[in-house]
């Protein structure tokens, strides 16, 4: 039987099975090239040197031009910001000398790395020290409370800059310097401070961070600077107590360990550890102020360890202990410290004169044994301790 060929068409060979494999495998081929191309750029990419990948802020004012606009058209600038004459309009209007970049939380899918939102280092030291002269230490904003929030979330903002700048050594170290100097103040400041106004466990959290931050950039700079020793103590006084702070101190060069300020707060900590309250508050009266804000959150246990010392070593019907010597241990004003005393139960007679009695002392409340500000809060205090640092910056 003869069997009729059928003759293959054009169209009929090019949709065999055949030759649709033959497609498939092109296809392949071509999208295979096109990822290793791909994936050769990525390559060229990756090997581009991490300096040129890191971005530099180009923006030369405290707040970039694009947010500026956009939280006054939000009606979300802060009345430290507002263009005077303007605050009662129906949109206040952003004053470009006082507006300052606010902190913004990273999002998904916005880009903070473009350079014209980051402001370059010496922008970025011009705004800490507009932050701290014109606003922190100005006698004229109040309650300070809301200058604690503002400087606090710009500070936040300068180093979200730097971290995403990635800078590190002498570019740091004013910055660092200056904003620890304001959040261990506003420590002291604050402590009795309800928590919808300062919160201590964040203010801290931000302690630590900078304090860390700034004593690395001391290690990796080869430049010397003068205020290592200051800091270095101030972090040991900060944490007292702390193993981590004392062995830091141990591991520190020797001429730079035999340093008054390091000595002082070795003699501090150690007095600490003893349980010596006497020696403790003794020595905290050679402290400066900014070393004394920094230790001042351990002086309420302290000075409960000394009263309940001294209610069973002076526990007697008839011994009477001066109201004056007492207040010179405590390092407490005379009426402080006949509040202190009735927070323990330690009874203060008519000739104030302290009866010790070992069964009268009692823990306060919980939440009434917390600081009670117990001592003087003056913003002129903190330019004295930016005014030091202004000091050595310039040298």
């Amino acid at each position: 039987m003869n069997r009729r060929r059928t003759r293959r068409t054009h169209h009929s060979l090019h949709c065999s099975p055949n030759a649709e494999r033959r497609a498939e495998t092109d296809e392949w081929k071509t999208s295979s090239q096109k990822s290793w191309r791909d994936r050769g750029n990525k390559e060229n990419t990756l090997e581009t040197p991490v300096e040129e990948r890191i971005p530099k802020g180009t923006c030369q004012t405290m707040c970039p031009a694009f947010e500026m606009r956009q939280r006054q058209a939000q009606h979300r600038l802060h009345q430290y910001e507002i263009l005077r004459g303007t605050a009662k309009d129906r949109q206040p209007r952003a004053d470009p000398l006082r507006t300052v970049k606010e902190y913004a939380r990273p999002a998904a899918g916005k880009d903070s790395t473009n350079p014209s939102d980051l402001r370059a280092p010496d922008v970025l030291q011009k705004t800490v020290r507009y932050l701290l002269d014109e606003i922190a230490t100005s006698p004229n904003l109040h309650p300070w409370t809301e200058v604690y929030g503002f400087v606090f979330d710009r500070l936040r903002a300068v180093k979200q800059d730097m971290i995403i700048q990635r800078l590190s050594g002498t570019e740091c170290v004013t910055i660092l310097e200056q904003s620890v100097c304001f959040l261990v103040y506003a420590s002291y400041r604050l402590c009795g401070e309800p928590l919808r106004h300062f919160d201590p466990k964040i203010n801290d959290m931000h302690v630590q961070e900078n304090l860390s931050w700034l004593l690395d950039c001391y290690v990796s700079s080869s430049a010397p600077n003068d205020h290592r020793k200051e800091y270095e103590a101030l972090n040991l006084l900060y944490n007292l107590g702390c193993t981590k702070a004392l062995q830091r101190v141990m591991q520190l060069p020797e001429g730079l360990r035999c340093a008054p300020d390091i000595s002082l707060a070795l003699s501090i900590n150690h007095a600490y550890l003893e349980r010596n309250p006497v020696r403790l508050l003794r020595l905290a009266k050679k402290l400066n102020f900014l070393q004394t804000c920094a230790l001042h959150r351990h002086l309420t246990s302290c000075r409960r360890d000394l009263l309940l010392i001294y209610s069973h070593g002076f526990s007697s019907r008839n011994c009477r202990f001066p109201l004056e010597k007492l207040s010179d241990l405590l390092d407490l004003d005379t009426c402080y410290t006949t509040q202190y005393c009735q927070l323990y139960g330690v009874e203060i007679n008519l000739e104030n004169k302290v009866v010790f009695t070992k069964s009268a002392f009692a823990e306060p409340e919980q939440g009434k044994g917390q600081c009670l500000q117990y001592h003087n809060t003056k913003t002129e205090k903190l330019k004295l301790i930016l005014m030091g640092c202004k000091v050595h910056d310039s040298l």
